[in-house]
């Protein structure tokens, strides 16, 4: 008995750490052109990274803001999780001045990676 009892213990420590090895923040990184010009319709494309996402640990959320103000968001659950541990969203956005672009998501365990942020200027 006590042999399955110590047994039981190391793989729960190997099991344990493990899981912290692979675990992570959420990430963003942007995809987006440097310049257009005033008016022009941009196809803004964020990848978004987390290693582990399963039913209980996952992103839970990702955004983008343009200029400090939120034009898209994506809520995660449990059993609503992002389609790969690597996944990508894209909207479209009308660049009527210079805009700076900020992508976040987050990790319902370790948080996030920090803002990625892109600017885009008129021609």
């Amino acid at each position: 008995m006590k042999k399955i009892i110590i047994f039981s213990a190391i793989l729960g420590s190997v099991l344990a750490a493990s899981v912290a090895v692979f675990a992570n923040k959420t990430s963003a990184k942007i995809d987006a052109p440097d310049t257009v010009a005033k008016g022009a319709e941009v196809t803004i494309k964020v990848t978004y990274s987390h290693t582990g996402n399963n039913f209980m640990h996952y992103t839970n959320w990702a955004s983008i803001k343009a200029n400090g103000k939120e034009i898209a968001r994506w809520d995660f659950s449990s059993n609503k999780r992002p389609e790969d541990e690597v996944f990508v969203r894209e909207i479209k956005y009308t660049v009527k001045e210079p805009v700076e672009i900020e992508a976040q998501g987050n990790c319902n365990i370790h948080g996030s990676a920090g803002i990625e942020k892109k600017k885009i200027d008129l021609k």
